[in-house]
């Protein structure tokens, strides 16, 4: 059937559904998936006819797999939420109703039935607030609910067509330009949500819910002065609000200031004493900030407050060092296996019994729990292997040495950077720690500058919508050259502190090598790489905040990092010399040899307090914090090694024989 030929069928099984005829519908809904098994809205409206057929657990069931193809269909949960009301299960109701509106606020009789409910169990102000969110929604004009309703439901391109429609008919419609900044920001067309934002805020600069989406672009576009001047705006406006004081604190952590974005938290836990979000919160502030015994603390007070919040467990398998109790096994396979949690926390969840049942050495309920996380986070994810490659290898057909012969040396001059940079997990986060206890160098974070001013140039196409990335490398002037590399180091200034020099560890940024030595050609690039299958298995077993989407596969990341090598290759055959490779399993072997290495590249003096590194105080962001606080140990060298029978899909994407022994 043809995308014409589905729609057409949907469309009668709309109309046989509201006339009431759900035993024709159902029949048109099976005909449709007996051929396209994955289409949504055939599963959704499949389980709406069986619900009002009596066939709930069928309905449940049809439900079960269209949240495995599409996790966030708010609808589904909405439908789950109806089935368990009718079978007088409020509890689980409330639950799925809560799933329904966290996916898609527009949801209006999700809000309606929870005030329903709650009134039955005689919580009025529950059931007030969610009649108030009710009506909000049925005020909107039903074109914007429309809208919404598309967006949420990851029809993007529609979405954006419907919220461009109504503002053209309603051009100073702030609820519309918020909604299609939101298409903007996930489609990752960071400045046009930006632009729309700061429009929004001129024709109604006192509508909080548009500036705090505001400060939350101009953090993603890492305007970090702009993000903290509106949340200080905010905060100006009422200073005890829990919620101004949380986004002020947030923003105070992006620019480093720890002990007053912690003194905030402490504020919101005043008013707010259990709530999991700010407590998790914290607990991620005080860990960066190397504070590990009150981190610890802050993330078990918020499971305590909350035994299914996902992100305090995970965020105590992420401190690496911690070991869960029996007690928190036993709390985790109890949330994992019941029917309460939100999708973001079963991810969580899986990730951080994956952890606990590796430290129990119970190696197979280790990788079980691990694999489960991946497939759920793939679920959600956009991510095709085969077009990473094409760009990858569109980077090695355009960046030629013709290119650095006739571009090379026209950009801004600074020596101020230092690249860090391979796959995620390759020693990265040890490499930056180390360089950063030298007295000349800062260290940062993984900063988004390079991948943003890529992602600019990628916009520009050619009239039949092809990206002229990266061939349009070849035809940047001087000026803009210059420019660019200008912007760069003023850009990041934020991050630094006096020191002459600058480590950026964004691991991605090999991408993007050509980009980064024609606009800083006196930039400096190391590349921290790892043993194949111990980086790769050690991306696979990490949950990112955000990004690195190429993780949650073995056979992504398998194919991923050959891609990676095969690049890397191509800037040694067109830049030689200009990259210095440190292999991570050379630094735990020879630490001192290798820090002389890589200052002698960077032309720093030697410095013991480079080696002493593990005593440097400094906040770390990375996933690596705590192990980087420690001195250099060998201990999860070979855990990959414990996995391998589970891990031949690896083995096969990095072209590996099966039998082989990997040294």
């Amino acid at each position: 059937m043809s995308d014409l030929d589905i729609e057409k069928s949907l469309k009668k099984i709309r109309d046989d559904m509201y006339a009431g005829r759900f035993d024709a519908a159902l029949t048109r809904a099976n005909t449709i998936l007996n051929k396209h098994s994955n289409n949504i809205d055939g599963l959704y409206m499949k389980a709406v006819c069986q619900r009002y057929l009596g066939q709930n657990e069928n309905a449940l069931n049809t439900l079960e797999t269209l949240k495995n193809y599409s996790p966030d269909f708010g609808r589904a949960h909405q439908e789950e939420g109806h089935i368990y009301r009718t079978l007088h299960d409020s509890q689980k109701a409330l639950a799925a109703y809560r799933r329904a509106c966290h996916c898609n606020p527009s949801l209006h009789a999700s809000f309606k039935a929870q005030a329903e409910i709650f009134k039955s169990l005689g919580n009025a102000a529950a059931a007030a607030e969610m009649r108030n969110q009710e009506q909000r929604i049925m005020a909107m004009p039903k074109d914007l609910v429309a809208l919404s309703h598309l967006l949420y439901e990851g029809k993007l391109i529609k979405a954006e067509n419907a919220a461009r429609h109504f503002l053209q008919k309603n051009p100073k419609n702030v609820e519309a330009m918020r909604l299609l900044a939101e298409i903007g920001s996930r489609l990752g067309v960071l400045e046009d949500a930006d632009f729309l934002l700061e429009s929004a805020l001129i024709f109604e600069p006192e509508n909080i819910q548009v500036r705090i989406d505001y400060i939350q672009i101009l953090r993603k576009r890492q305007k970090f002065i702009q993000a903290l001047e509106h949340c200080k705006l905010l905060y100006a406006q009422d200073t005890g609000n829990p919620v101004f004081q949380s986004l002020y604190a947030i923003e105070l952590m992006q620019t480093g200031d720890y002990e007053k974005a912690l003194e905030l938290f402490d504020r919101v836990l005043q008013k707010l004493p259990n709530d999991p979000i700010t407590l998790t919160s914290r607990g991620h502030a005080l860990k960066t900030y190397g504070a590990h015994d009150e981190a610890v603390g802050s993330y078990q007070k918020a499971i305590a407050s909350d035994n299914g919040h996902g992100d305090a467990y995970y965020g105590l398998a992420n401190l690496k060092t911690y070991q869960f109790s029996d007690d928190e096994l036993r709390k985790m396979h109890s949330q994992e296996q019941g029917n309460q949690l939100s999708y973001q926390n079963h991810i969580h969840i899986c990730f951080a019994l994956g952890k606990a049942y590796e430290d129990r050495k119970d190696y197979d309920a280790s990788f079980e729990y691990y694999e489960k996380g991946n497939a759920l986070k793939r679920n959600q994810s956009r991510y095709d292997a085969e077009q990473m490659s094409r760009e990858l290898e569109a980077q090695i057909k355009a960046c030629t040495p013709e290119l650095f012969a006739q571009q090379g040396g026209k950009g801004f001059d600074a020596p101020d950077p230092i690249f860090i940079l391979g796959l995620p997990r390759a020693g990265s986060t040890l490499l930056e720690q180390i360089l950063a206890s030298h007295s000349q160098v800062d260290g940062t974070l993984e900063l988004p500058n390079i991948l943003s001013m890529a992602h600019r140039l990628r916009r520009q196409k050619q009239a039949s919508n092809i990206s002229l990335y990266p061939d349009n490398l070849h035809y940047l002037d001087a000026q803009q050259l210059y420019d660019m590399g200008q912007d760069f180091i003023e850009s990041t200034r934020i991050h630094r502190h006096d020191a002459p020099f600058f480590v950026d560890k964004m691991p991605n940024n090999f991408r993007h090598i050509a980009l980064i030595k024609l606009i800083l050609p006196n930039a400096k690039i190391i590349d921290a790489r790892r043993e194949p299958m111990a980086c790769c298995f050690s991306g696979f077993k990490q949950l990112f905040a955000e990004g690195q989407e190429f993780t949650y596969g073995l056979t992504e990341i398998g194919q991923y990092y050959s891609d990676y090598i095969r690049l890397m290759d191509h800037w040694d055959t067109v830049l030689p010399d200009a990259i210095l490779r440190v292999q991570h399993e050379d630094v735990l072997n020879d630490l001192e040899g290798q820090v002389r290495r890589m200052l002698d590249y960077l032309n720093l003096p030697f410095e013991q307090s480079c080696v002493d590194f593990h005593k440097n105080k400094r906040a770390v962001r990375t996933a690596s914090s705590e192990q980087v606080r420690q001195p250099i140990t060998k201990a999860s060298v070979d855990v990959w090694r414990q996995y391998e029978k589970n891990l031949l899909p690896l083995k096969t994407a990095l072209g590996l024989n099966i039998s082989e022994n990997v040294a």
